[in-house]
């Protein structure tokens, strides 16, 4: 198959997923053309056979699609594809590929990160120095705690779910996780505990949401659960923001019993709630828990990866359809 293929992503993010060298491994696969404006697709689709998309990237609409009738394989850069693909591209049988996988190893890394922040309450250290608070006021915050020895629950196995747990096993944690869907013998294998989601939630001074936004997943954590966590625990979520119901984390935090990490948020784009802003026992990150410089070129190299094995009509790896979004909701 002699390809076209149109890389439709912004020159910021494009240079960190397919820099030169990864952009010359794109070109074996194909004749590359990269837009100066990936808004507009214009008519450089109209031969096209793989788009590579980003953040800002065009939605595929009906009219777009008319213009590129030999589109074949749409591979995205993020994980999430809901902004992008349409029921004209499901129904014109355009495939999807993304990189999504390639953030689990820093997704990973950050919530290791929010833990021992929280375990340790530097946040809340920190921002008492940072005020003037001399040291002996600084000081006095809830009880500090360690990794090791401590009970920590996870839920979601999923691949940045499993990441976190070997990083926190490598700590000395005892990790318990609750997932419908990991079986006994993988669970004896990941060297975890199976647990149901009160357990979890009553036995851990740790719990990490890596959990995806389904049906089944939507505020699964709300008021009941949340008064079920230790006093002193401590509440990561760099996953997805849908998983904990706002109204009952907002007010869980507002107690101060717990310590709160949070990656993602229910308004993003726009400014997080500012009453979580204000309290002491949060900690907020700006949803970049995937954003390193290695996560972006594994990416890129999954993309690259998944356009050979396109190419050369083989079976893709990485490739989400249309049921899964419809699962995923």
């Amino acid at each position: 198959m002699n390809a076209t293929i149109v890389v439709a992503v912004r020159e910021s993010d494009r240079v960190r997923f397919l820099p030169d060298d990864l952009l010359a491994e794109l070109g074996s696969h194909g004749r590359v053309r990269v837009l100066d404006d990936p808004r507009s697709y214009g008519q450089a689709l109209a031969d096209a056979d793989v788009l590579v998309t980003g953040w800002t990237s065009a939605p595929l609409t009906a009219e777009i699609l008319d213009g590129a009738p030999r589109l074949g394989l749409v591979a995205h850069t993020g994980a999430s594809v809901k902004f992008l693909v349409t029921a004209r591209s499901w129904q014109r049988g355009v495939r999807v590929t993304q990189g999504g996988a390639a953030m689990a190893e820093s997704v990973a890394e950050t919530a290791l990160t929010l833990t021992m922040v929280g375990l340790q309450r530097l946040h809340r250290t920190h921002a008492a120095l940072a005020r003037g608070a001399a040291l002996q006021e600084a000081r006095q915050v809830p009880e500090r705690r360690e990794i090791a020895g401590a009970r920590i629950g996870v839920i979601g196995a999923s691949r940045t779910g499993r990441a976190y747990i070997t990083r926190v096993q490598a700590l000395g944690a005892q990790v318990s996780v609750h997932d419908p869907y990991l079986s006994e013998p993988a669970a004896h294998e990941l060297g975890v505990r199976r647990a149901e989601l009160d357990r979890l939630l009553q036995e851990s001074l740790v719990v990490s949401v890596h959990a995806p936004a389904t049906a089944e997943t939507e505020h699964m954590l709300g008021a009941v659960e949340l008064a079920q966590l230790q006093e002193g625990a401590v509440l990561i979520n760099t996953a997805r923001s849908r998983v904990v119901e706002p109204g009952a984390l907002l007010e869980v935090a507002r107690s101060g019993r717990i310590e709160v990490a949070l990656d993602v948020y229910d308004n993003e784009p726009d400014s997080v709630d500012a009453a979580l802003r204000m309290l002491p026992n949060v900690v907020l990150s700006p949803h970049v828990a995937g954003n390193t410089r290695e996560s972006r070129r594994r990416g890129g190299q999954i993309l690259v990866d998944e356009i050979g094995r396109f190419v050369r009509g083989e079976d893709l790896l990485h490739e989400v359809t249309e049921e899964m979004l419809v699962i995923s909701g």
